[in-house]
């Protein structure tokens, strides 16, 4: 038997039902906050991801999917693609290639989709996984490099976890510098890693030499403690980026939303400069991240585009459903009728029906052709429905139907006409005994 490739997994009813309800939530939030969608292919030019993310970072020199794209012809050139495993740089270079810098408008985009990393699989992460996320990008005359863009994006994350129903979450923030104090920074770091360093993970040792930074990435517990006596980055930040972190964070403060400085977050990647972040929740265990990220002031002119700051974030959209299933009740798949068919000359007649109501907006199941009515009750008890609503020939022919409310037992015959409002006005009982139509069918 052929199954789904180690790392991967299908989603299956109901949780699709909970896939849908969050990103049609996080679709609203976005919409609000004047966000738009922005869709890029799922592979790209492998120099993408070695320049824009970073080639010591884990992600491209361990993590990534990449083959050679053999040339077809004489006249071309063979080239190297690579599933993509973010997608801020793919946003970044769709920037550049457009020109949407041109219009001197800030650009506000957001995407969900899959990415792809080949790292072990584990609880909550996947060699394809989802993302959910978003870009602010532009010309500095757009406003781009205010740190009051930052903290717009770090608010809207905390308006859209709680839109979503996910309560409980941390927020981490820090500053990590710019090309202009980071290089005093890395150089005490490295002086610091020296004498320490034979001690630590083979990982870290490389990064040691390589990119000192990464080494505060390290998530192996015996490195923490030789990590937490390191140089802090706090310490070396110049006036401005310690003047842009004071006006995010008393901007944060303002709207209340909590958040603690950690001064050891540097995020994965190479790209980040100033303002990063990560919301973290406990139900995740030891990889506790639910979404992180921050701003990038010179990825596009490392892309060879033009000068135009950003920040972004990337939601684990896998992560965030394992969080919301660990705090809320599963889900439950439902319909509102099951349209019963008590012979083969009203199977017509039942799709008919069938019709009329889901072109009234209600959810409808068409039962097959048993033509018993024990069965068709026990299928539409099954099949989640609340109502059932039997077509037999005497129904046909006085256009009066059978509708059974199969909670309450409650049996009433019903014009066909009035079908759909019956249905519909008979969902749910009120405490006091009145009945009302579910809230999307109001």
């Amino acid at each position: 038997m052929i199954k789904a490739v180690r790392g991967t997994r299908d989603l299956l009813p109901p949780d699709t039902e909970t896939w849908n309800r969050v990103e049609a939530k996080v679709r609203d939030v976005f919409e609000r906050y004047n966000f738009h969608e922005i869709r890029t292919p799922v592979f790209e030019d492998t120099a993408l991801f070695a320049r824009g993310v970073g080639e010591e970072t884990d992600i491209v020199s361990k993590e990534m999917f990449t083959w050679e794209d053999k040339a077809r012809a004489q006249s071309e050139k063979s080239q190297q693609l690579t599933l993509r495993p973010e997608n801020t740089a793919g946003v970044v270079r769709a920037y550049i290639e457009h020109k949407l810098g041109q219009s001197g408008a800030l650009q506000k985009l957001y995407y969900i989709g899959p990415q792809f990393r080949r790292e072990r699989p584990q609880k909550g992460r996947y060699r394809q996984f989802f993302q959910i996320g978003a870009e602010v990008i532009g010309p500095p005359t757009s406003g781009s490099e205010s740190p009051s863009r930052d903290a717009e994006i770090i608010e809207m994350l905390a308006t859209l976890l709680e839109d979503v129903g996910l309560t409980g979450w941390t927020l981490f923030i820090n500053s990590v510098g710019d090309a202009n104090c980071r290089p005093a920074y890395n150089e005490a770091l490295r002086v610091a890693l020296a004498t320490v360093k034979d001690r630590m993970c083979g990982d870290c040792q490389r990064r040691a030499e390589t990119n000192p930074l990464r080494v505060l990435d390290c998530k192996v517990p015996e490195d923490q403690p030789i990590i937490d006596a390191l140089p802090k980055i706090g310490d070396y930040l110049d006036d401005a980026c310690r003047a842009h972190f004071t006006a995010v964070r008393a901007m944060l403060d303002k709207v209340g939303v909590p958040y603690t400085v950690n001064p050891r977050m540097v995020r994965g990647l190479d790209y980040y400069t100033r303002t990063t972040f990560e919301f973290t929740h406990g139900e995740l265990g030891a990889q506790s991240a639910v979404l992180g990220g921050g701003r990038y002031d010179g990825l596009s002119e490392a892309l060879d585009g033009p000068k135009a700051p950003g920040i972004g974030f990337a939601i684990g959209e896998d992560r965030l459903i394992m969080a919301l299933q660990a705090s809320q009740p599963a889900a439950v798949l439902t319909i509102d009728a099951y349209v019963a068919p008590l012979g083969p000359n009203t199977n017509a007649e039942a799709l008919g029906i069938c019709r009329k109501l889901r072109r009234q907006g209600l959810k409808v199941e068409l039962g097959d052709e048993s033509f018993r009515l024990k069965k068709s009750f026990e299928a539409a008890e099954r099949a989640g429905a609340r109502f059932i609503v039997i077509c037999g020939e005497n129904e046909v022919t006085n256009n009066e139907f059978s509708v059974k409310h199969l909670a309450t037992g409650e049996q009433v015959s019903v014009a066909r006409a009035e079908l759909a409002i019956y249905i519909r006005n008979h969902g749910v009982k009120k405490p006091g005994g009145e009945h009302t139509a579910p809230d999307d069918l109001q």
